[in-house]
């Protein structure tokens, strides 16, 4: 919002960043660190609480060493993007952008561990305190860095960077200190580096789950820099990215308490109470995403103006809304259907739906619409609701068909076969 008060261009490059970003970092780092929805969620469910702080510590390793060929991916965004076949000036604007985000790369692959580890012990309010006085402070870093130190779009990236590290910094000293967390965090331990080929099976699924379903939409914004009027497009399709982005935090919550419920549910051997978490859910879901889609086409004609000053820009966004309301009600079912998979272990399934649905119909029905049919950005989104809607269909007949015992047995296993016997909690 700050950067698009900038000029046009100068939204185009960050948006464009965010993107690059999303797609070759934080997705990844976000779809690994969800193994732990499974692994903490049922360890916990079976009372293995010392367990959850060493797949925590598992998580983090992994996602750090990750993280220095990811970082050094973002060091040559300008060239990529532009071997891409994307504008150059954008292109350039973008690539300044990443590389001060580099930083923010390791903060936020420690953030979804230490997340996951929280919320699946339903320790969530520190982390809404955490995430709220990191965003407050974000406002005055990010108004600093961009309007008053000269910095422009850069100084956003750097506020990016020190605001992701504040969070990480509270949250870890939570963790250490915190009488809540004694039994499940109990100092770094040698038995984390045990069994990580284990947290990896999980983990590339997870990631590959997640990741497939980002990369189609941060997709979006590269097919709009080819359309006509690439500056255009990619700043509308952008603030429509944002905005689904920001909206779609109501779902995920949904979506990380079903996975939490149902781990939980599953690794104790009640897989009725798993059930009845899921009937739940969805009734929430549908609820939710009534009031928010009804909410977006209510403010579509001022909405423009939080993120430009261009009426071209603010009018685009306006015809962009409804679209974005119709995707965002049926986002809505698709991640809590995606947090049940996460909570049962059906990540592998969950990434062949993702494949099918965003690559087979989604992407190929986002170009048919906008480059054939000549319907632009509108026509790439259309697309995108296409996919979603065969992905919850699929979410939804596999949980419909569900044997929630047979699940419980399956927990159970996998919570005892990640530990030694002589670790094994009574």
């Amino acid at each position: 919002m700050f950067v698009g008060h900038l000029g046009e261009l100068a939204l185009s490059g960050a948006s464009m960043a965010t993107s690059f970003s999303s797609v070759t970092g934080f997705s990844l780092m976000t779809g690994m660190a969800s193994a732990l929805d499974t692994l903490c969620g049922q360890s916990y469910g079976a009372k293995q609480h010392h367990m959850l702080g060493i797949h925590t510590q598992k998580a983090m390793l992994v996602l750090m060493i990750i993280s220095i060929p990811l970082a050094i991916n973002w060091a040559n965004t300008r060239s990529i993007l532009i071997f891409l076949g994307q504008d150059p000036e954008i292109s350039a604007e973008a690539g300044k952008y990443a590389q001060l985000m580099v930083p923010s790369l390791f903060a936020y692959g420690l953030i979804q561990s230490l997340n996951r580890f929280l919320q699946t012990q339903n320790i969530v309010f520190p982390m809404m305190l955490s995430s709220g006085a990191t965003v407050l402070l974000h406002l005055l870093v990010c108004w600093i860095m961009v309007f008053k130190s000269g910095l422009g779009s850069r100084g956003a990236a750097i506020a990016n960077s020190i605001s992701y590290w504040l969070n990480v910094l509270m949250l870890t000293l939570y963790v250490k200190f915190s009488p809540s967390c004694a039994e499940t965090w109990t100092g770094f331990t040698k038995k984390a580096l045990n069994n990580i080929p284990s947290f990896i099976r999980l983990a590339i699924p997870s990631a590959v789950m997640v990741c497939l379903e980002t990369w189609s939409f941060e997709m979006m914004v590269l097919l709009a820099g080819l359309l006509p009027n690439p500056k255009l497009e990619t700043s509308v399709l952008s603030i429509c990215l944002n905005t689904g982005a920001t909206v779609w935090m109501i779902p995920s919550g949904l979506g990380a308490a079903v996975s939490t419920r149902v781990s939980n549910e599953l690794g104790a051997g009640r897989p009725w109470a798993a059930r009845i978490a899921v009937y739940v859910v969805f009734v929430m879901a549908i609820i939710e995403g009534s009031i928010i889609g009804v909410v977006m086409i209510l403010v579509r004609n001022i909405w423009g103006y939080a993120y430009s000053n261009e009426d071209e820009v603010i009018k685009y966004v306006a015809t962009m809304l409804p679209v974005l309301a119709i995707s965002s009600f049926v986002d809505a079912f698709q991640t809590v259907l995606s947090g049940i998979a996460r909570g049962c272990g059906w990540q592998k399934v969950g990434a062949f739906i993702n494949l099918g649905s965003y690559y087979l119909v989604g992407i190929p029905s986002s170009i048919v619409f906008a480059f054939v049919l000549n319907i632009g950005g509108k026509g790439l989104w259309l697309g995108i609701i296409c996919a979603l809607v065969v992905q919850v269909l699929f979410l939804l007949i596999i949980t419909l068909r569900t044997d929630w015992e047979q699940e419980a047995k399956k927990a159970i296993d996998r919570v005892y076969d990640s530990i030694t016997p002589e670790n094994i909690v009574s």
